[in-house]
């Protein structure tokens, strides 16, 4: 009994050292953000950030306006989604499914307690929306066009191999800046730019490694720079700018929040726009309706159209065929040309024009392998919408 006493105290005693000493590297190394990042995820029994982390930061409000409700289609919620794929979708997570056609409501569902006014984060949907109010602001002047330089906004860029790095760099993730993406390397850029408290400190570490231009790589570093430009090129923090030319444009229901990297600081312009589905499918509509609401050009059809084709970079040694300006693309499925944003817990806004559809998908997971580059959950939500839409 004494021997095994003298084993637990001996395995507590060492435990505590390496605790001290991971401690000490910690402060040492300034990486305190990686307390917060513990304390969310291994801590809560999970590897990853969650849908609902807005609450754990400071957020900016991007304020609504006037509201304009979707219409509810003859044939709402009056047909099921097909069996075959209601089991995977509730394995990873789904917590709301939509379906709109012809600018109606057709299906809505929710899981585990959330509903239509549920605020859940875009995670990288939210580089999708930095790409429009780029667009908007070249419209308006407040940037001259995507070849313009980004050391006309951001000094740091002026010196180097980051004077070559355009906009256009930025935008279709290709600006050979040497960000790394893991999600799951706690010391990684990821999670610092997500659990930390200075994207800019941090961006700015960064340097070129190669050509602009050449290779699409996606680095959610890119739409940060993004945010930081938006933010000096009109004067406004990234939320009042949405706020004023896109969310109260497209009558946007409820108040968003776009969380900050500390109080009164920059948003995590890369991720982050916390809202809920029916207000997310109010971009899918935006933008198939070429950036048109209503009566109202939001974005510049011009823009609009280059978004949603791919740019002229090379994919793992081929010709891109998947990334526009922030949008994925799959240029040819079942006879359509579909569209979508997309962030990393399978959160889409899924656009197919032939149809006049918007499918709306958010959850807490989604499949990790792919098909033709693309997550291959995506496929069951659209294929379930085009099935569903075949019976009524």
């Amino acid at each position: 009994m004494k021997r095994v006493q003298k084993i637990v105290l001996k395995f507590f005693k060492w435990l505590l050292i390496i605790i001290i000493i991971l401690n000490v590297l910690i402060l040492i190394s300034g990486k305190t953000y990686l307390y917060k990042g513990f304390a969310n995820t291994y801590l809560k029994g999970r590897v990853t950030a969650d849908i609902d982390e807005y609450k754990i930061f400071d957020n900016r409000i991007v304020k609504a306006g006037k509201t304009e409700a979707w219409a509810l289609g003859k044939d709402y919620n009056t047909v099921k989604i097909p069996s075959q794929y209601t089991g995977d979708i509730e394995r990873v997570k789904t917590i709301a499914y939509l379906v709109i056609k012809d600018d109606s409501i057709r299906h809505e569902e929710y899981w585990s307690g959330y509903s239509d006014t549920s605020h859940t984060s875009s995670f990288s949907m939210a580089k999708t929306f930095i790409s429009i109010l780029v667009g908007i602001a070249i419209e308006e002047g407040k940037i001259k066009s995507l070849d313009q330089p980004v050391s006309d906004f951001l000094p740091e860029f002026k010196e180097g191999s980051r004077s070559k790095v355009t906009l256009r760099h930025l935008v279709t993730m290709s600006s050979a800046i040497n960000f790394d993406e893991s999600y799951i390397n706690p010391i990684g850029f990821a999670a610092e730019a997500y659990y930390g408290s200075d994207l800019r400190k941090l961006i700015f570490k960064y340097d070129v490694e190669g050509d602009p231009g050449k290779k699409f790589e996606y680095l959610s570093g890119n739409s940060q720079l993004l945010g930081f430009i938006l933010s000096k090129a009109t004067g406004k923090s990234v939320s009042e700018y949405a706020a004023e030319k896109l969310w109260k444009p497209i009558h946007a229901a409820y108040d968003a929040y776009w969380s900050l990297d500390h109080k009164d600081g920059d948003e995590k312009a890369y991720c982050c726009f916390n809202s809920n589905v029916r207000d997310f499918a109010r971009i899918g509509k935006l933008y198939l309706d070429s950036g048109r609401w209503d009566t109202t050009q939001v974005v510049p059809v011009k823009y609009v159209l280059e978004s949603i084709n791919p740019a002229p970079t090379i994919d793992d040694g081929s010709p891109n065929q998947r990334y526009g300006y922030a949008w994925w693309i799959i240029p040819a499925y079942k006879g359509h040309k579909i569209f979508y944003a997309r962030g990393i817990l399978g959160q889409y806004i899924i656009d197919i024009p032939d149809l006049k559809m918007i499918v709306v998908r958010l959850g807490r997971k989604r499949e990790l392998t792919s098909v033709n580059g693309h997550p291959s959950d995506l496929y069951w939500y659209i294929d379930a919408a085009l099935e569903m839409c075949e019976k009524k």
